[in-house]
């Protein structure tokens, strides 16, 4: 872990969390504050495959999905060695859930940060949603929820993700493992 208010030891800070719990939104708003470089895992994922994660995962199976996070992952830490590049990645929900996914980040020095936010709330805010693979119905939402929270809970810091997106940025700021870059 690195020491209180010495980002100089880490290129990336990584978000983890369950889906709902605003990886991507916070991983932006907080990327943008510190003048570092915003990544968004899923979204590279849909980008390089040319569909999004819910046609990966009905034409190719959550197999094939968790290979191609795995080399999406190691292109990111590639990529910020390659070009001095420090970056904010939003992970997917089971990113840290494959243990040759955690290794990795562990092995490139990632920063994890569990943004936790009750499984009420992420119901709720996932209702709305259609297009999670993995959201069928509450019962297997909740199952999937208990799997995961393990891994969750294997991260370098948690902070509570059920306020407003700026909110959690602060709290992570409060940390002290980022030093803020004047606007």
């Amino acid at each position: 872990m690195p020491p209180a208010g010495d980002n100089r030891n880490f290129k990336s800070l990584c978000l983890t969390g369950f889906m709902g719990t605003g990886k991507s939104t916070v991983a932006r708003l907080l990327a943008r504050q510190i003048s570092w470089h915003y990544v968004d895992l899923d979204k590279r994922i849909a980008e390089r495959a040319g569909m999004d994660i819910s046609e990966i995962f009905s034409h190719h199976g959550e197999a094939a999905f968790r290979e191609m996070e795995h080399e999406e992952l190691g292109r990111i830490f590639g990529e910020g060695i390659e070009q001095g590049k420090r970056c904010v990645v939003a992970l997917g929900g089971g990113t840290i859930a494959q243990p040759r996914n955690l290794a990795r980040l562990r092995e490139n020095g990632a920063v994890l940060v569990w943004l936790h936010c009750p499984v009420e709330e992420l119901l709720k805010r996932c209702a709305r949603i259609t297009n999670r693979p993995l959201f069928r119905d509450e019962a297997s939402f909740r199952r999937l929820y208990a799997e995961r929270l393990p891994f969750y809970e294997q991260a370098d810091y948690r902070v509570e993700s059920n306020i407003e997106p700026l909110r959690v940025v602060e709290q992570i700021l409060a940390l002290g493992i980022l030093e803020r870059v004047p606007a």
